[in-house]
């Protein structure tokens, strides 16, 4: 079993499946970064989605400078940013402890479930 040839016929076969494996493990990472790559964008997607970008920042800075009812039923108004900064430094200046008890009231009404539906009669009865 110590003969030389021995030997290195089982170095050359462990050499040999090592660099199998290393060229089987190269080929799986070169397939699946060919395969899992998105297609490049065309002109034409990237100006849909400079479009659908611009509209979706008009929308922020509409809604963060223009006043407009988010739930009338509650009483819940969206305010401009810059009126409920000054609001903010006005209430909360001059006393924090009422400052903070009348936000949480207005947490909770914003946030308090509506009422259950009445139940309707059965028609058997």
């Amino acid at each position: 079993m110590n003969n030389p040839t021995v030997r290195n016929r089982r170095s050359l076969a462990y050499a040999t499946g090592i660099l199998g494996s290393f060229l089987i493990f190269a080929a799986l990472v070169w397939a699946m970064r060919h395969y899992t790559q998105p297609l490049p964008l065309g002109q034409d997607r990237v100006a849909v989605r400079a479009k659908a970008f611009a509209d979706m920042r008009g929308a922020e800075a509409e809604g963060l400078s223009t006043p407009a009812w988010i739930d009338q039923s509650k009483g819940l108004v969206r305010v401009p940013i810059g009126e409920t900064m000054k609001l903010v430094v006005r209430e909360w200046g001059h006393n924090p402890a009422t400052a903070r008890s009348n936000l949480i009231t207005r947490v909770e009404k914003a946030t308090a479930p509506r009422p259950k539906a009445p139940e309707q009669p059965s028609p058997f009865e």
